[in-house]
């Protein structure tokens, strides 16, 4: 069996970073250190910082697109206009969650509601966590709409243990494979750590 990969990484938050492992560990790779984790401002402000640590060894950066530009490509070119050659730096179109829904077999049995319900194309979501949130407020499980939907007093996006249930789904349940199929920057940031871990065991 080859050996693993050692990568630095940097994500937006907690769910980001389980994400990001998954992927990573289905190329025999796995971060040895995670930063950022405080938000897409936080992140952006240290872009430039991770991509020089880039020119020494290997970088897997995960961002979502939100509304911030038209395209992927167009927020690369404006965060990240001259990546080092072995920094990974992708965009989740929209946010990460249209990724988790792209698996809509597992998303629908975890979440408690028929598949027809899951969005077929999650990318072409404008917010994909609320269109989570409102899959989970139709479940038929009372503990994943408690843990999932926020109380209307709140004033909140998301339930009180919406990251909870993400992170567990996105660490035993979802497939990335069979996700990808539905989600093409899934699928191109794969095909990326792929080509990474072939640079970095160079």
């Amino acid at each position: 069996m080859a050996d693993l990969t050692y990568v630095a990484a940097a994500v937006e938050g907690d769910v980001d970073e389980v994400v990001l492992r998954r992927i990573l560990e289905q190329f025999r790779a796995e971060p040895y250190a995670v930063y950022g984790k405080r938000g897409k401002h936080y992140l952006g402000e240290k872009l430039n910082a991770y991509n020089q640590a880039a020119g020494f060894g290997p970088w897997f950066v995960i961002r979502d697109l939100d509304h911030d530009a038209n395209c992927a490509p167009q927020l690369c070119a404006e965060l990240l206009p001259h990546p080092a050659r072995l920094m990974c730096f992708r965009i989740a179109v929209r946010e990460i969650e249209s990724w988790l829904m792209a698996d809509a077999e597992r998303l629908s049995e975890y979440v408690g509601v028929p598949i027809g319900r899951v969005p077929a194309n999650p990318e072409t979501l404008d917010h994909p966590k609320r269109e989570l949130v409102d899959l989970a407020r139709r479940s038929r499980f009372r503990t994943v709409r408690e843990d999932m939907v926020p109380r209307p007093e709140s004033g909140r996006a998301v339930g009180p243990a919406y990251s909870s249930r993400m992170i567990e789904y996105a660490s035993r349940v979802w497939r990335p494979r069979v996700a990808e199929r539905n989600a093409p920057s899934l699928r191109r940031c794969r095909q990326r750590v792929g080509e990474l871990v072939v640079k970095a065991t160079r």
